[in-house]
């Protein structure tokens, strides 16, 4: 069977170079001060995307992410990896959205796509590790959810056979479509770029930076209509006002910091198992393990 399939990406600030510019006065986080990158555990859920496709002829995988429209670039990173293409939801009024208004602005986007089969998306973020979107946006749509899969074993009759990693083990769940599932980041990695696929979609534009075009780059882009990357507002998905953006959302971040763990002290032992057992029953007794 083909397969209708949505993946959700989202595109993160490095929280590996978090600054003190990283945060604004309102509370929500300064992109324009952080790099971008793809949301790791987004390209896992993608390659399960993928081998999906490779296995039911006819599937195609559309990107979907939420964000400002450089936000495109996500887009293109997955359609050079085999994705189909991709909607960049994103909109002044959009801006600020904690998970709340995040999950409610992306069921209607998905709503608004038409027959879904299958949501697949990354665990959580790393810019706010709550794993809150994808189950919210299930809960929003009422369909089923998977949480923390690891590997899609399989997709026939209408449901979908998916193994979970857990903390003490593996599950095996069946579930029937559509339904969401999120992906964990010890899933498969995401197969790299193709150069086909690069060089025939490295000048794919949302319609924010087709309008920066000049009038010739515009008419070659005009004619090809592969190359298009749309963009939603919160108007075309029909979004209530109330329920996006900083007035759509309960939670306000009040301080973003850079921790660093760092070695206050060290001991050097010696290759033999005296030194050893005593420094075990001192880690012991001064209960950092045990």
């Amino acid at each position: 069977m083909s397969l209708n399939i949505i993946v959700l990406a989202k595109q993160v600030p490095d929280t590996r170079n978090v600054g003190k510019d990283a945060m604004k006065e309102d509370g929500t986080i300064n992109r324009a001060a952080l790099p971008a990158i793809f949301n790791p555990e987004d390209l896992n859920a993608l390659e399960q995307a993928l081998r999906l496709k490779e296995t039911h002829p006819g599937t195609t995988v559309t990107m979907l992410t939420m964000g400002l429209p450089r936000a495109a670039e996500v887009i293109r990173e997955a359609i050079y990896r085999g994705a189909d293409g991709g909607i960049v939801l994103t909109d002044r009024a959009l801006g600020g959205a904690d998970t709340l208004a995040t999950s409610y602005s992306l069921a209607q986007a998905v709503k608004k796509f038409g027959k879904v089969d299958l949501i697949l998306g990354g665990r959580q973020a790393i810019d706010g590790d709550t794993a809150q979107v994808g189950p919210q946006i299930a809960e929003k749509l009422g369909i089923p959810q998977v949480t923390y899969a690891e590997e899609i074993l399989g997709v026939e009759n209408g449901r979908i056979t998916v193994k979970r990693r857990l903390e003490h083990g593996v599950e095996k769940v069946v579930a029937p479509l559509p339904c969401v599932v999120t992906v964990n980041g010890s899933a498969a990695e995401c197969r790299p770029r193709n150069a086909k696929r690069v060089m025939k979609y490295k000048r794919a534009l949302s319609t924010s930076e087709a309008a920066k075009l000049d009038e010739a780059a515009a008419a070659l882009y005009a004619a090809k209509p592969e190359l298009n990357i749309a963009e939603w507002s919160a108007a075309f998905v029909e979004a209530d006002p109330e329920q996006i953006g900083l007035a759509g959302s309960p939670t306000k971040v009040k301080a973003i910091e850079n921790v660093v763990f760092t070695a206050k002290e060290s001991r050097k032992l010696e290759n033999n198992d005296a030194q050893i057992e005593e420094l075990v029953k001192e880690l012991i007794a001064n209960h950092t393990i045990g």
